[in-house]
């Protein structure tokens, strides 16, 4: 659809570097929450109890993982205001840069109750996790998919999914835009 509605308008290069980035953001991105979610769900049994009791949960599992652990993390989303606009109080002058933080507006608590607290029963919300409007990820739909397969899959596949050592320290990724585990020590 991109290329049908706007090849005319893009360059090869543009083309290849929108193609890359789908690819290889996509894939990142997903492989590292499907990592991530796991372990929040290991770490949190009630919360797994209640998918494996009722797969229909799967859904809005996703939701709160993506909310919850934000997977792109830090101030990592910069944009340039076009007027003069007040956020929560404070004018900012047309022609300002400013930095967002996802992951602090998805734990926002005047958004929501308990932000720091992993509910899946929540119920599908909005969250940050993909951006918003124009900057909405493209590949976001396809991110859903493959977690609301995975997710169930995973826990069908291997009933007894269980940390290795629940005492371990988890393995994280560091300087990497990416939030994500270096690796994930399971038993089944």
């Amino acid at each position: 659809m991109l290329i049908r509605d706007h090849g005319d308008d893009l360059s090869t290069d543009e083309l290849v570097g929108i193609a890359c980035l789908l690819l290889l953001a996509g894939h990142e991105t997903t492989a590292n929450m499907l990592g991530l979610g796991t372990l929040a769900l290991l770490r949190h049994p009630d919360q797994l109890a209640l998918i494996r009791e009722n797969p229909a949960l799967v859904e809005p599992a996703v939701e709160e993982l993506l909310r919850w652990l934000s997977i792109v993390q830090g101030p990592s989303v910069m944009r340039m205001t076009t007027t003069d606009v007040e956020i929560a109080g404070h004018a900012i002058p047309a022609d300002s840069l400013l930095i967002l933080s996802p992951p602090a507006a998805n734990r926002d608590p005047d958004f929501i109750d308990s932000p720091g607290s992993l509910d899946i029963s929540r119920g599908a919300m909005g969250h940050l996790a993909f951006g918003h409007g124009v900057h909405h990820c493209l590949g976001a739909p396809l991110a859903r998919m493959e977690m609301r397969i995975a997710f169930p899959a995973l826990l069908e596949r291997f009933t007894d999914l269980a940390l290795a050592d629940p005492d371990e320290q988890a393995d994280f990724k560091v300087f990497s835009v990416v939030y994500g585990l270096n690796s994930l020590r399971v038993t089944w």
